[in-house]
Order: structure tokens, then sequence, then C-alpha cells
């Protein structure tokens, strides 16, 4: 057997690889920041070049860390940022405009109008998403109505349109697959989730060449290899999904009832449902989980825009931290937040507000009120905004979480994980690998190849690192969160 998976971790902020062994250990990591681009407020932008180079680079070198070969590798695994929109030429593999990042906002309007047209319930009930600005179908569409000519050259069959694993599987193959998985594909607002395929009456409403879409195909299969000369041998491609499946794939939560909640530049919180998709009533989203052996699986979901990308805007906005991981002592150097709230709706608010038009909003100031209270009351907004998820998934599937298992960079900041589990009233899990997005990516590559036989077999691998038990009362939560409801009213448009 070879001996190793390697993951593909194509994140906001940064471009990672991770080499994996039998057990799910780590053996190598190598990542890159990329630059982040803002045209306007409002407005979020990637160089997929960049991307690109910078992906294909840090696999590179997570192999040579380690001195393995390309032949080394059983699969490659790709979990990626998702609803980030590209559009690039098919014969040229050159992007026709940057891509649009998920918290990408220019298309509120647009999304504001398909609402006021009446067409909300449909795409909740076809999609089991809400109309929003969030999604690919709206950036896609933005596309092709505001670059020259890009709507006559789709049209015309001339140019494709991906998330990131499709640009990446597309360059990993020099142009031969054009495809991506049901994970990303749930993501667009043109996917039918009851179906498993593109919905050609949503494709008309958002006006949308079916031209240019790639085929889906499940999140465990050998789609095709690597070309020769990128990575030094043809290595099968055999795994892909979002990030956020891949994270709860990752950890072990493959039965119904099962939850777990990633912090990396946003904050998401999944919770398997099984195979059978729930409607929610509480602005959450219906999502595909993974498909796998012809199974298809679903989660609710709850998505929070900004999370660890608070931490690092009191970095490069504010200033009043030089690393993101110096955020956990500052804010422990004060005993709480002074009264301080900070809601960070740089870009709107996500789930369970729904609210493209709110911004950024810090209450209870005072002169008392220093950089480390600024810097607490970041970090527990990040644990608010997970509690206020929570409420909405009890309500919709009427389950209480007995625990909640997390994971991405901020889940290893001790602090935030305890005042999470305070205002949960929950016992939050941290797992010894807190990777369990590439980890995901890994193990849908490795059961696609035989790496690992089964899923049972990934679930005895899940092994706890620390356990953060609730340690305030039930009068002090409901008073905290009490007041974080009233900071995040002022921040909501009115």
């Amino acid at each position: 057997m070879t001996q190793y998976i390697l993951a593909f971790d194509q994140g906001t902020t940064s471009s990672r690889a991770i080499v994996f062994d039998h057990q799910g250990n780590i053996l190598s990591l190598a990542q890159k920041e990329f630059q982040q681009i803002f045209p306007q407020s409002g407005w979020v932008e990637h160089d997929a070049d960049e991307i690109w180079s910078s992906q294909i680079g840090v696999a590179n070198e997570a192999l040579a860390r380690i001195g393995i070969a390309a032949s080394d590798i059983a699969a490659i695994g790709i979990t990626n940022q998702r609803e980030t929109t590209l559009v690039w030429d098919r014969k040229t593999g050159r992007p026709i405009h940057n891509a649009i990042v998920w918290q990408d906002r220019r298309t509120a309007e647009f999304a504001d109008q398909l609402k006021a047209a009446g067409h909300e319930a449909l795409f909740q009930s076809k999609t089991g998403l809400v109309i929003d600005a969030y999604f690919s179908g709206t950036k896609l569409r933005w596309l092709l109505d505001n670059v020259p000519g890009a709507r006559d050259r789709a049209e015309r069959g001339e140019l494709a349109f991906g998330t990131i694993d499709t640009w990446l599987v597309w360059k990993l193959t020099q142009g031969a697959l054009h495809i991506t998985d049901a994970t990303n594909a749930c993501r667009t607002l043109f996917y039918n989730i009851h179906t498993g395929d593109w919905d050609d009456e949503l494709l008309t409403l958002l006006d949308i060449p079916r031209s240019l879409l790639p085929e889906v195909r499940s999140c465990s299969e050998v789609y095709g290899y690597t070309a020769e000369g990128l990575l030094g041998a043809q290595i099968p491609i055999a795994g892909i999904a979002g990030d956020q499946q891949a994270a709860t794939f990752g950890q072990a939560s493959l039965q119904p009832g099962m939850a777990k909640n990633t912090y990396g530049t946003g904050c998401f919180m999944l919770l398997n449902i099984g195979e059978k998709p729930i409607t929610s009533y509480h602005k959450l989203l219906t999502t595909v989980a993974w498909r796998v052996n012809g199974r298809t699986d679903y989660a609710l979901e709850g998505s929070v825009f900004i999370a660890g990308a608070v931490v690092q805007w009191l970095r490069d906005g504010l200033g009043i931290i030089k690393r993101s991981e110096d955020v956990e002592a500052l804010a422990c150097s004060v005993p709480d937040n002074g009264g301080v709230y900070f809601v960070p709706a740089f870009v709107g608010l996500g789930a369970p507000y729904w609210d493209s038009y709110a911004r950024g909003t810090i209450t209870g100031l005072s002169r008392g009120s220093t950089a480390a209270h600024i810097a607490r009351a970041a970090l527990e907004s990040i644990a608010y905004q997970t509690a206020d998820v929570i409420d909405a998934m009890r309500q919709d599937s009427e389950l209480y979480l007995t625990e909640l298992r997390v994971d991405g960079g901020a889940s290893r900041n001790d602090l935030l994980m305890q005042f999470q589990a305070d205002v949960l009233g929950v016992p939050v899990v941290r797992p010894k690998v807190t990777e369990t997005t590439a980890l995901g990516a890994a193990y849908l590559a490795g059961l696609a190849v035989g790496y690992w036989e089964s899923e049972q077999e990934i679930v005895q691998l899940w092994q706890m690192e620390k356990r953060f038990e609730p340690a305030i009362s039930a009068e002090q939560r409901a008073t905290l969160r009490e007041s974080w409801r009233q900071a995040v009213a002022q921040a909501r448009h009115r």
C-alpha cells in the first residue's frame, strides 16, 4: 500500500497542503497566505492564479519537508472555501476576472430583487438555501453582466464556471476535468438538493447558461489524475468536499444528531440530519453533507461570516496585536469584557439574521475600556454568534446537543473554547487533530482508493484532546446573552 494521503486545504486567506498517515496523523504541513483584494466597501476578491500557485507550491513543499515523492501518495483530497466564484476561458485557462469571494456583498441588491419578486420559497424548497449575496449564483450573474463580453462568450460555450475546487481540479489536470462535487454544487443557488442536479428553472431565473457549469460528482471517487510534470507523478484525485462538510466528515460526525463547529475566517456549524433533508424555519440552511457510495446525507448549517477574521482585523486594522496568536494573552489580561460588546458585522450578519446591511459595532465603551477589553469582546463575539446558531438548530431539529465538537484555527484558543462552553451550557470537545477540514478531505480520498476501508474505521480514529465544561450559572449565561442581543440590535440595519 502507498503510504500517505495528501490533502489540499484551500481556504479564504491561505492555501495549505497536509500529508496524513494511516492513523490520521499529520506528518507534514505547508501553508502560504495570499492577497485579500478589497476593490470597494463590501467587495472581496482573490486572484485565482495566486490561489493556484500558492496551492501547488505548498503541495510540493509539504512533500519535500518529509522527503517523500509524489509516488508515495495514494490519493489527493481537495477541500476549499465554498461559494467563491470564478469564470475562466476554456481554451486559455485564464480567468476573466478576479474570483468573487463568499464574503462579498456586491450582489445584495440583486438578491433583494429576487426576494421582492417572490422567489424565496421556490429557492429554499429546491436548494435548501436562503436568497443571499453569500452564494455563488448571484456572483456568477454579476460576472456575466459586468465583465465586457462575458455573457456572449458564455452563450457560445467559451467560458467555464467553477468554485475553487473546480478551478484546482482543472489546473491539476490541465483542463482535462471540469467537475465539482455535490457539497460545492449545493451552495450555488441553482443546484436542486432533491434531484441531485442543476435546476433549469433556477438557472433561468438567475439568467445563467447551463453550458458554463461543471459536471457534479460524488465526494469520494477517483475523478482523474494529476497531469504529468506537476508533482513528479500522476496521483489520483479522489476526494472533494467544501470546507465545512469536509470538517464534519473529519470530525467523524457521521451519525444524525452529531454537530461540529469550525472556527476559521468565518464560523460554521453543521448538524448531521441523515438522509432526509429538513426545511429550516429559523433561517438556517439545508445543505448536502456529502455524497458517498451513492448515498446522500444532509445537514443543517448556520454560517457566521466573521469569526477568526475579527482577530485579523485587530491585527491589521487596529494594530493592537502583532500576531493573531497574541490575542488570547491580551484578552486574558482582563477578568472580563468590562461591559464591551463587539458585533463584527463587517460584511453583514449571517445565520440566523441574514442581514446584508448590518455593520460592525462596538458598544459599552467607557474611559476605562482598553485594547484588552476590545480583544476579549472580539473573541467573545465568536462564541455568541455560535450560540445564536445553535438556538436556531435546536428549534428546527428539536435536538438538544450533548456536546459540541470543534475545530479550526481559533479552536486552539482555550479562552474562547471555555467561553463557548459557558454561553452554550454544553461541553465543548476539541479533537487531537484540529485540522479536521483537511483530514475530512483526506478521508474521502482515502476511502475512494481503499486506503481506509470504511466509515467505521474513520470513526474509530477520532480522538479527544481536551473537553471544556460550562463554568457559569444559568443566570449569568442569560445576562450575558441578553447584553449580546442588545448589541446585535444596534448593529442591525434599520
